[in-house]
């Protein structure tokens, strides 16, 4: 329910009830993974999906029901084959939803809160377990702080709350196996637990026609994106309005003294050595999800032979992605920065790149590639 934090947080400002139907599991071929959400308020309006259109009509209903009867519903949905227009996955695949109204006051709410205001936070829910506890939530705060309770005694909490902030800290969403006391024997129950963390950041260096183009792509996937230039005629707002931040600085220097994580995107796109070679330097030893550089064949192999004079070991080079870009023949800065922006996210979902028509490779990927990863949905 926190990748809809904006709508419910007005819902509960508004003092609007509402249910939220959360994607708890999947199997096959799925369109959404766990954590996506539909949610139905009290006069019928509905916001979010869980299933990018094929049970939408059935989860509403289940929404409507949840309210009405105030307390957490969980089903199933998958392929029909005997009944086209049964409730089902039309792509094969399965999952689970779990179901629960929402009040004015308690963990949800407030995790929805903190989430619209873009601090970190996880909530925890029972999605599996006893019918009486099914639905329950626990709200988790970086550092391991808790509030709420699932219901289970005390250590259920505290393993509930340990469990949420590892996943919180890798950015993740996902189900924990945990027994009803918290142990790791005994009853057991399934906790859902919805990481919400700040955007992930782009740092696009070089403030060039193309960088304007990928700065679009890049806040329309999501990205926090900065743009970096040595030049200050270049470097402005005005050039680059939809940019969060615009710096002048040389790009070494900027990303020596900026934070970046395991999320990071950086797109070097100045194709110039006396930029580059001291930035990519830098930029090969950092743990960050992707690192692109813009030029042609002939500029990579310099920029390897000087990379490698300057200490840059091969494994550092094979983290490069350059020429930066999936090969889609493109020309324009928009169909460049479109190629660009692809393979970020081939490299963070673990695709291929290469056309589904005629492949038996999954559509849906379950995880990314080892090495360098980004967030994972």
């Amino acid at each position: 329910m926190l990748d809809i934090a904006e709508q419910l947080h007005l819902w509960s400002r508004q003092g609007r009830r509402y249910a939220v139907a959360t994607v708890v599991s999947v199997s096959g071929s799925a369109p959404r993974q766990p954590g996506a959400a539909l949610a139905v308020d009290t006069g019928g309006t509905a916001v979010g999906s869980v299933s990018g259109g094929c049970v939408e009509g059935a989860v509403y209903e289940l929404c409507v029901r949840a309210l009405h009867e105030g307390r957490a519903l969980r089903e199933r949905f998958g392929h029909s084959d005997d009944d086209a227009f049964a409730t089902g996955l039309s792509c094969g695949g399965e999952l689970e939803v779990l179901v629960t109204p929402v009040g004015p006051e308690g963990p949800e709410t407030e995790a929805v809160a903190r989430a619209a205001r873009g601090e970190a936070t996880a909530l925890v829910r029972i999605a599996d377990g006893p019918e009486g506890l099914i639905g329950r939530a626990l709200l988790v705060t970086p550092g391991g702080s808790y509030r709420g309770t699932l219901g289970g005694g005390t250590e259920l909490d505290r393993t509930a709350a340990a469990e949420a902030g590892a996943l919180l800290a890798a950015g993740r969403t996902g189900t924990v196996p945990v027994g009803r006391d918290g142990s790791r024997c005994g009853s057991p129950l399934t906790l859902l637990v919805e990481s919400s963390t700040p955007p992930p950041r782009m740092i696009v260096f070089g403030a060039i026609d193309f960088a304007a183009a990928l700065v679009r792509l890049g806040k329309f996937l999501g990205h926090h994106v900065t743009v970096c230039d040595a030049r200050p005629v270049f470097a402005t707002a005005e050039r680059f309005p939809e940019a969060d931040e615009v710096v002048v600085d040389w790009p070494h220097r900027y990303l020596r003294s900026t934070a970046t994580d395991t999320r990071t995107v950086l797109c070097v796109l100045t194709h110039d050595a006396k930029f580059d070679i001291p930035l990519l330097v830098h930029a090969l030893r950092l743990p960050v999800a992707y690192i692109g550089a813009m030029g042609s064949r002939r500029t990579h192999r310099d920029r390897e032979r000087r990379l490698r004079a300057a200490g840059v070991t091969e494994r550092q080079l094979a983290a490069l992605h350059s020429p930066i870009g999936l090969d889609l023949g493109a020309r324009t800065p928009e169909e460049t920065a479109l190629s660009i922006a692809a393979e970020i996210v081939a490299r963070r979902r673990g695709g291929s790149g290469a056309p589904l028509t005629g492949a038996d490779t999954p559509i849906h990927h379950d995880a990314p590639r080892p090495g360098r990863i980004g967030s994972v949905a």
